[in-house]
Parts: C-alpha cells; structure tokens; sequence
C-alpha cells in the first residue's frame, strides 16, 4: 500500500524518531487514530518532481546529517531527516493540518450501512466483528514501529515508511513519464476512478493534477484503504472522497461496474498468492464498468543484476525511449539478461526477503507474476505492460575505459547521446550522468536501503541473527552501498512496472 499518510516536518526541522512528537504520534497511533496537530502538515504537490541538484556524489552522506546513523534503541529512518537533498521536494512550511482522524462512520457510512444491510447474508458476524474492530482501531505498536491490527501486512505504517513509499510513488511517475501508462486515457479521460490500498493518496493526486493539465480538473477520485490517513485532498480542489473499508472483506461497498477506471500500487505485499488473489481480482472486476481500464503498478521485493544490453527491446515507442533516454533507466522485455545478484549484502537479503514473505504467502518477485494474473482474466482484453530497471548507482558496464557510456548503435541506441558535460573522465571519480538521473538512482537506493530497514524484524528472524549481529550487518552493508568510489551498488537495479487493461463489453 502506497503509505497512510503524509506526516512532514514544518521549517525544515531534523526530528528524531524516539522524540517526543513521533512518540506522541505513535501513542495516538495505539490508541486508533492520530492527532491532526502532531506535526502534520499539507501534502507537496504531486507535481513536484525529483531534486535537480544532488551533492557531487549521489549518496554523499556525512555522519552528522546521514539519515541512517543510529540512536540508542535503533536507526533512525533516512525518512525522518531532512538533511538530504532528496527530500526537499516535501518540504511545505505552511502548516494546515489534514484530516486524518477520519472515523469509520465519518465517510461513506451511510453507503456502508445500506451496502451491508444487503449482502449481510455472505459475511458471518464473527468476520464482521472483526472487520469492524479492524476499523475501529486500526494500528498497533511493535517493535517500536507502528504496524496495521490483526493485517498480514509486514510493512509498518510509521513516518518512516510513509515517506519511503511517497519516494516510491514519484520515483515511479518519473521513470514512467507520467502518472498512468494507458495509451488512451488521455483521449478517453475517466470519470469516476478508484484507488484502491490508496494510502497517503499521493497517487491519486498526480491523477489529479495530469488529468486537470488536459482540461479535465473534476474527475471523480474515491479512495478505500483499511486505514482513514489520508489528507483530505479535497483541500487541494480534488473532487475525493475516502472509504475506509477492509478490503479483504467480499464484497466492497460499490455496485457492479460503479468505476471506469481502478488503479492500483504495490498491494503485493497486502494480497495473498492464490486463493485470495483470485477472489481480490473477481471483486475488481465486479466494480469495473464495461470498457473500463484496469491499471496496476508494482515493483519487485528483491534485486538482480542488469548485464549489458547490446540492443534496445523490440518494440519501444518514442515516447518509451524518450524517458529512458531522459531518465538514464533500461526497459525491460523478456530478453533482457539478468544475473543474481553481486553485492554480498543485497544477496544476502534477497534471500531472507524471500524466505520472510514465502512464510506468508505473498510474493517476492510480483513483477513476474502480474502478466499471467491479468492474462488469466477472460474479462479482461488489450493487455499490456511497461516494465523499468532503474539502476541503484553508476553500474560498471556503463563505462568503457574512457568513463564513457557504452553504445551499440546511432539513432536506433537506448541512450543517444550524451553531451560532454555530463560525460566526466572516469579517472576524476566524477558521475557521468546528469543531475536528475543521478537523483532517480539516488532514490531507487534509498528506496532499497529502507525497506530493508522496514522489514527488519521479519529478515532478522529469516537470518537467525541476533541483534549485535544484526548491527554488524547492517553496517556493512551501508558502508558497502554507500560506497562510491568502488561503485558500492554494482549493477543491482530496482524492477518497477505498470500493467493495464480493458475490461470487454458485456454481452446483453
């Protein structure tokens, strides 16, 4: 799920997050919602784009300002400091609080009641008790974090992890392009569209903001999530309203076909494998009106290596190219070559990432999965992907001996051409690449670092380490990633990608 809410700090102020204002938050957090006033202020603007100015190396992080140096019960998240660059395209000084002590009678309770009142039959009493205390008191405190009540979700829903998942969001709409894939939307601009697992709704309001760019300012956006921590972005002028429900309770509060356009990002971690995944997939295409487009953004759990690309996929339209080009990432295609991972740290947690999630049932590598769960769908015509690897730093085969960016090709090449520059001598220690796309792959690893840091206790566990050992670890680990100079990130990359689809024409 992308995040519950956005929590930032006002006058660009480092907060610790054992201080008293996350501890504040947290004890809220325990008792089932948050005080508005907590330190929370309006969400950026969806708009806002990855910082143009990074530091002379991307990961350049000393120890007074690292976002990852420790305190004296555990690592403060990167998430929490505003010290780097890559973070002040959140910063808002004005300070209007956003409604996220939404009740789960305080929206759409009306359209839940009578919805219920329906379908009563299909639901036990025991299931929606425990839905409903789910509602009620959606979070608990574990392992100093905030996590979601009686959900196997294993993510917390903290500061921390709220902001890496807005990262998460903009560093996709930047390699993508733009906010949707659907070749057509721009054409055919939806009128009603949910978002489900909505979050933070960060989404959502680039959905926004894009559809009101092509004169379409009062498309209808809903927004269901268990937990009611989204802004109210009504403020913004978006036409929005938020349903907290538990979507894992059949069916949803919506009448069949009631949306032309759902969308959904990074639910692998939320849904189930199998039975489950199909029962998710039958109720979206329930509220899914005929003609209407499917779309899913999700990014694998584990990294691989990219090896080198002599050619360009087959297939790729200009406006593809384009975003690589201007983005420095790699699309990917069923030819692509990949090698496990090189980096003893990353492959480490590969495998005690897989092994974490394959005890709960969900998947390690979703991207792999996506096209066979939507190809599986009878209902379901025209579809199609858009897969991205972004690179978590300057990978070694993209420089010849010269510190030059290999090309195989002239006009028909991934990459064009490269001015002088941005291409700096390999020998100076310079990055070749420009100050935006060196902010992408800064991100994609700052992404990385701090998931794997979200899911602490479950590696922890899968690695059989104790806590001095895990100490041990992770600080190798940072110091390998962050090393630049020995090219710390290798050729690892982040594998992000967006499937769509049309739902055919019912038959009368």
């Amino acid at each position: 799920m992308d995040g519950f809410a956005y929590f930032y700090y006002p006058n660009n102020t480092p907060r610790h997050p054992n201080g008293a204002a996350y501890r504040q938050s947290q004890r809220a957090a325990s008792s089932g919602h948050v005080n508005p006033s907590s330190d929370l202020s309006s969400p950026p603007s969806p708009s806002a784009s990855l910082p143009s100015s990074p530091p002379t190396s991307p990961l350049s992080l000393s120890r007074s300002t690292s976002p990852f140096r420790r305190s004296r019960r555990r690592r403060a998240s990167a998430a929490t400091t505003t010290s780097s660059p890559l973070f002040d395209i959140y910063h808002r000084k004005d300070s209007a609080s956003s409604d996220v002590t939404t009740k789960p009678g305080d929206m759409e309770a009306a359209t839940i009641r009578e919805h219920r009142q329906g379908t009563s039959g299909s639901i036990s009493s025991a299931a929606s008790s425990s839905s409903h205390n789910l509602l009620a008191n959606p979070f608990e405190l574990r392992h100093g974090r905030r996590y979601l009540r009686d959900v196997p979700y294993p993510l917390p829903c903290d500061l921390s992890e709220i902001q890496r998942q807005s990262l998460r969001t903009l560093l996709g709409v930047t390699v993508l392009g733009k906010p949707s894939c659907v070749p057509n939307v721009e054409k055919d601009v939806p009128k009603r569209v949910l978002e489900l697992g909505c979050g933070s709704a960060f989404w959502t309001g680039s959905c926004h903001e894009w559809f009101t760019s092509l004169g379409y300012p009062n498309v209808e956006f809903v927004g269901l999530d268990f937990a009611p921590l989204a802004p109210d972005l009504r403020r913004q002028g978006v036409n929005w309203k938020f349903i907290q429900h538990d979507f894992r309770r059949y069916p949803w509060p919506f009448e069949n076909g009631h949306f032309d356009y759902v969308m959904m990002k990074d639910l692998s971690l939320a849904v189930q494998m199998g039975f489950e995944t199909q029962r998710f997939m039958d109720e979206v295409l329930r509220i899914l009106a005929p003609k209407g487009t499917l779309e899913i953004w999700e990014s694998d759990h584990v990294l691989r290596c990219l090896l080198p690309q002599p050619t360009p996929p087959k297939g790729m339209t200009a406006e593809e190219e384009k975003t690589c080009r201007d983005t420095k990432t790699y699309l990917i295609s069923t030819g692509t070559p990949f090698a496990p991972a090189q980096n003893r740290y990353i492959a480490d947690s590969n495998t005690w990432i897989h092994t974490a999630l394959d005890k709960l049932n969900l998947p390690s590598q979703p991207c792999t999965r996506m096209a066979e769960i939507m190809f599986q769908e009878t209902s379901l015509v025209d579809v199609t992907s858009r897969r991205i690897a972004i690179p978590l730093g300057q990978m070694r085969w993209e420089k010849d001996s010269e510190g030059k960016l290999i090309r195989s090709g002239s006009s028909g090449n991934l990459f064009g051409t490269i001015s002088p520059k941005a291409s700096k001598s390999k020998a100076s220690g310079e990055t070749m690449l420009t100050d935006d796309q060196a902010a992408a792959r800064s991100t994609a690893m700052l992404i990385v670092i701090q998931k794997i840091e979200s899911l602490e206790p479950l590696l922890r566990e899968a690695s059989g380490k104790n806590s001095e050992e895990w100490t041990r670890w992770w600080a190798g680990m940072m110091a390998s990633l962050l090393d630049q100079e020995n090219n710390g990130g290798g050729s690892e990359v982040l594998e992000i990608g967006a499937w769509w689809a049309t739902k055919c024409e019912e038959s009368a």
